[in-house]
Formats: structure tokens, sequence, C-alpha cells
């Protein structure tokens, strides 16, 4: 009978008891004493026992062909065993079929791990107060809104891998101000500062340089400097740069699995406070910095040993937030950054002074505040706000059609629809007045009452204009009853009086 080792250590205890053979066979759950003897005598577990197999218990069905794949993966190695497979069906469909993918998978799979050597992680030692690595990563999969709206968004971490304690600040892209203020931020609030900061081949902290390899001129060799901008910000806290090898992210190890482990903990924390929505930024990153003491709170210990062997902090932190002058355009928009931005339209033609700041331009003019705008990132290069070329848009319908920045017309969905369904009713010019006006209307009350009127009208399928939205979003109030005013004799607070000062008298 086979027996698990698990079974035999127990026999063998029962033995060692002094029990008999068949005492133990029944203690261990076996049916003979026969099996206690097979052990005793030999001595050893049953895993300890089994052999492995050298032999085939099935035909190889690739064995005919396999020469010829084996010297295919030899000149490329990364050829993949699907389209390898579908090679051999089309050379010999006689002899494969598609059905045999995970067979063929296994043999390459055994293939590789015999001839294909890989490159090993070396797990460093890590010195205390030596290091500090940076990293971006993202947190939309939190599924966090602001204000019931998704907020697309990073943290730059940092993290000292000696000791893991870890700070960071929320961002909307990795840019050098990003990775300012949130090397910034963990160094103020660590209190000290190490030797190096370490991070990838981020485009903010390096950039590509082609150099030509030496004797062939039209060959160039990728490799990566420090950008200028990060450079300076290095300077400032007498910082050492360093960063990982390209397409190497495991030399970063220690933060990318500081990442894993935040991400993990902040929604735990989320799913503990029941809601995943905040009312502002400011409120959410109260939430991640609470988050991250608590964490860093065990890491007290060691973090104590590399602060004994860092640097005090004594430099100031420097401005996050970059200041332009810019001149309003005539189509009234300002340029920032590689972006434009619709501003008021009397601001045309004026110099403005433009706070950029991660999250936000603050636009001033005279010293006074005038718009507080959202910071595009990513590929979108333009933002036109409706409220500020809707007035010259009346004026002028017919530049409409075909404006530059028409999409921006469109603040949601519904508002596109309600174009569309215009365009099919009316003339293509009295459509676009109708629009204009309907976008007027959302300019001077509110943009959520429009769009629900829209939303109505459209379930409605009949036909309507801007007259029937805007009874919808302004009804007409009922007329106020008059009320007859009478005239109210002073003398009766004559009289009043003079009775006080006679009760006081008495």
């Amino acid at each position: 009978m086979t027996a698990t080792d698990a079974q035999v250590e127990i026999l063998m205890r029962e033995r060692e008891k002094g029990r008999t053979q068949q005492q133990a066979a029944a203690k261990a759950n076996l049916r003979d004493r026969k099996t206690v003897a097979k052990y005793e005598a030999l001595g050893k577990l049953p895993s300890q026992l089994k052999e492995p197999r050298t032999y085939r218990t099935r035909p190889d069905a690739f064995s005919e062909d396999w020469p010829e794949v084996e010297e295919m993966l030899r000149q490329a190695p990364e050829l993949e065993a699907k389209a390898l497979l579908e090679w051999l069906c089309e050379q010999y469909p006689e002899r494969y079929q598609s059905n045999q993918l995970r067979t063929f998978q296994r043999r390459v799979q055994v293939w590789r791990g015999l001839n294909v050597p890989q490159t090993v992680i070396l797990p460093q030692i890590r010195q205390a107060g030596q290091m500090l690595q940076l990293d971006g990563t993202w947190l939309t999969e939190l599924g966090v809104t602001i204000a019931g709206q998704p907020l697309k968004h990073l943290l730059i971490h940092c993290v000292l891998p000696y000791s893991n304690w870890e700070w960071g600040r929320i961002a909307q892209s990795e840019s050098l101000a990003a990775v300012q203020l949130g090397l910034q931020s963990s160094l103020v609030k660590l209190g000290h500062v190490p030797e190096w900061v370490q991070t990838d081949n981020s485009s903010a902290a390096t950039r590509r340089l082609g150099i030509a390899e030496e004797g062939a001129a039209t060959t160039f060799e990728e490799k990566r400097g420090y950008t200028l901008g990060y450079l300076q910000l290095l300077e400032h806290y007498r910082l050492k740069p360093a960063a990982t090898h390209t397409d190497s992210p495991n030399e970063n190890g220690d933060i990318e699995a500081a990442n894993g482990a935040l991400k993990r903990s902040l929604g735990q924390h989320l799913l503990l406070r029941g809601s995943r929505n905040f009312e502002n930024l400011e409120t959410y990153e109260r939430f991640l910095f609470t988050v991250m003491d608590k964490r860093n709170a065990l890491r007290r210990d060691r973090l104590a040993e590399e602060a004994a062997v860092m640097r005090p902090l004594t430099a100031t932190p420097l401005a996050t937030n970059s200041m332009h002058k810019v001149r309003v355009s005539n189509s009234g928009l300002i340029r920032v950054q590689r972006k434009s931005y619709s501003v008021p339209t009397s601001l045309i033609g004026r110099q403005v002074t433009v706070q950029a700041r991660e999250w936000t331009l603050a636009v001033y003019y005279g010293g006074q505040l005038v718009e507080t705008l959202p910071r595009l990132v990513g590929a979108k290069t333009y933002r036109v706000n409706y409220r500020h070329v809707i007035d010259s848009l009346l004026r002028k319908p017919g530049g409409f059609r075909d404006y530059r920045y028409r999409e921006d017309l469109f603040p949601t969905l519904v508002f596109r629809r309600a174009w569309e369904r215009l365009n099919e009713w009316l003339s293509p010019r009295r459509a676009d007045i109708v629009y204009l006006r309907i976008l007027n209307l959302a300019a001077k009350t509110m943009e959520s009452e429009v769009a629900c009127a829209l939303e109505l009208l459209l379930e409605s399928g009949h036909s309507w204009d801007d007259n029937d939205v805007a009874q919808l979003v302004q009804p007409e109030t009922p007329a106020m009853p008059q009320v007859a005013q009478e005239t109210v004799s002073l003398q009766l607070y004559d009289q009043l009086l003079g009775q006080r000062k006679g009760h006081v008298y008495a």
C-alpha cells in the first residue's frame, strides 16, 4: 500500500513508543502492518524513494521536425511557441494541428530552460542613510473621485531602501516640477538628506544622448544623460544622481516593491473609509499622508539608524511653481508650456502673469487673480472655455462651424447630440445659431440644468429650438399678487410713549 510522508512519520513515532506494527499501522491510517515493516526496513520517507522519470509515456509528436525547430530557436531565441507551431502547421499540415499548442509550448519551455541563459537579479546590501529611491507610480486604479469626477493621477513616491521609510505627493504627470515637488516634500518631512537619489530613466530626470560609435558615423548607441533642471535640483540639496540602466527596472526593485505594497494598503484604507470620493484634492492628499504616517510609524528604529548618518536638511525648498509672462492673442488665447488656454476676451492684447502649478494655472492681471484654469497634460494641446468666446460667436455665428477649437464648445456629450439633431432639422446656419443660443444659456445660467433640458427634449422625439430649452430652464414665474399698502399713523406711537412716561412718573 502507498503511504504518504506524514503517515510514515506517524508510524515511526509510534514504533519508537514501543507500539506493535499493527498498532502503528492503525494510528497512521494504514490497513496493513507490512507497510510498516517495509518503511522500517528502508529507513526512508516515500518522497525520498522517488526517482526522476527519464522515459516517455507516449511518443514524441514533434521528434521528426524538432531539429529544424531547435535550429530556429538557436537563431532567434525570442520566437514564441505559438508562432513556431503555426509555421509547422503551414509547412506540414498533415502532421500538425493547432490543438497541439500546449504540448508544443511545454516542449519549447523545456528547451529554453536547458539552453537559454538569463540574467539573474542580484540582491543588494543596503547601507543606512546612503540612498533614496524615487519613482512615479500611477494610482488611478484605486478608483478615487474628486467631487464625483474620476481622478487620473500618480504618486511621486520616495523610499529609503534601508528602513523602507516612504513619502510622496500626488501629481498628474511625471514632470520635472512634479519630481521636484515629491523630492522636496520628502526631504522636508524627513529632515535629513541622504547621499544619493536613484531614479529610473524617466524624461524628467534623464534624456537620450545619441553618441556615434568610434569608426561608424551612421551608427548611434542610445545613452542617457541627466537633464539640466534635474541636476540643478540635486545640486541645491547636495545630492548625487544615480539612475538604473536602460530596460533594467529591477535595479529600482526596492521602490517597485514599495509601490505595490502602498497601493494595497491604500486600497484597504479606502475600503475601511467606505467611500472613494473626496471633496477636493487637499482632502485626498491628507488621506494619503495619514496612511503613509501609519506605515512609517513601524519603521522608526531603522529610520533612526539612517538619520544618525545622514546630513541634516539645511537648504530651503525651491519654488515648485513657475511664473510666465505672456500676451493674450487676438484669439483670446495664452500659450504656456506649449499648451494653449482661453481667457476672458477683455484681456486680448494685454500681457498677463501666469503661475503654473501642478494642477492649475493662475492668471493674474494688474496684480489681481482673474482666472484659474486646469493645467493640461498629455497629448491635448489646447483648452477653450466656451464661456470666454460665446459672445464673440453670437456676433459672428458663421465662424462656429469651422472654428479650430470647436470640439471644446461641446461641454458634454448631450450638447454634441443636440447640435447634431439640430443639423438634421435646420439649415447649417440656423442650426449653428440655435445651438450657440443654447450654449449662451448654459453660460448665463447652470450648465447642468441646460444639459438636463436637452436630455428631455432629445428623448421626446419632437422638434425643438433654443426657446424650448429656455422654457424648461427658466420657466415663467407667476405674477406676484398686489398687496394694498396702508398708511401708518405715527400718533399711535406718541400715545404709547406718553402712557409709558406717565407710568414711570407714577
